[in-house]
């Protein structure tokens, strides 16, 4: 009769844990149709400079020596390698965009750069510099690129990276991929438009997601990720400790039974 009763009670409780974990999908773009991989991007805009921005701005010459001040400002802002996570306070090197929206070049001068993209503020330092030095050669990208990803993904954390080509892909990779609780098919990117809050949703289950005009990304955006509801089981821990004492309760029941 015990018996009867006991076996029940193990099966109901382990389809309830069982329950727990998420059934959800968890391969990304999984409705990829066979007979036509192939699927058009969205056309990348560059980033606008904007007030508080920070320049990595180098200019090369035959002769190294005479851009050393305008170089040395920027020697430490970005070195071309692995996005890393900020908030240790180091601010990056680089000239600054101020209130008025210029930078200010040791010889160039004051420069207004505040609306353009970095081509075309590439383009401006080039021409000022073309009167002190021969044949310039300029490079203008962000210092102070940051992308924000938190939520369900391994490493949450805000990144700067050096390349302002930044996809959807690229910031989850950053942060290490979603976790297995990472609810995605409502991956959030949140955006500052002119003083407003954009919200987009995005789910990486569909690969529509590569049209989307929002798959790259702009400087400061956030991606949020949702945890699933077998999360929020997870972190009841109240529910948890029930169901730890019920199955020692029961394992000592059973080893009773088995050795009547």
């Amino acid at each position: 009769m015990i018996r009867t009763i006991i076996f029940p009670l193990l099966f109901l409780t382990f389809l309830f844990l069982g329950g727990c974990v998420s059934t959800k999908k968890t391969v990304y773009f999984g409705n990829i149709p066979a007979d036509d991989p192939t699927i058009q991007l969205p056309e990348y805009q560059e980033p606008i400079v904007q007030v508080d921005d920070i320049l990595y701005v180098t200019i090369q010459t035959i002769d190294g020596g005479t851009t050393t001040a305008i170089n040395r400002l920027s020697g430490g802002a970005a070195d071309g390698g692995n996005p890393a996570p900020v908030g240790n306070g180091n601010t990056p090197n680089g000239y600054l965009v101020d209130e008025e929206g210029q930078i200010t070049l040791p010889m160039l001068g004051t420069l207004n750069v505040a609306g353009l993209t970095t081509s075309e503020v590439r383009a401006l330092i080039g021409e000022a510099a073309a009167n002190y030095f021969n044949d310039p050669t300029v490079q203008v990208r962000f210092a102070n690129f940051k992308i924000t990803v938190i939520g369900e993904v391994s490493k949450p954390a805000t990144y700067t990276v050096p390349n302002e080509k930044v996809t959807l892909l690229d910031a989850i990779g950053m942060a290490g991929d979603l976790t297995i609780y990472g609810k995605r098919q409502t991956v959030l990117l949140i955006r500052d438009v002119e003083g407003k809050k954009e919200f987009v949703r995005f789910d990486l289950n569909d690969y529509s997601t590569f049209t989307s005009p929002y798959f790259y990304l702009k400087q400061n955006d956030v991606v949020y990720v949702e945890p699933t509801r077998s999360r929020a089981n997870a972190n009841n821990s109240a529910t948890f400790q029930i169901i730890s004492l019920s199955l020692s309760a029961l394992s000592v029941i059973i080893l009773a039974i088995t050795r009547l």
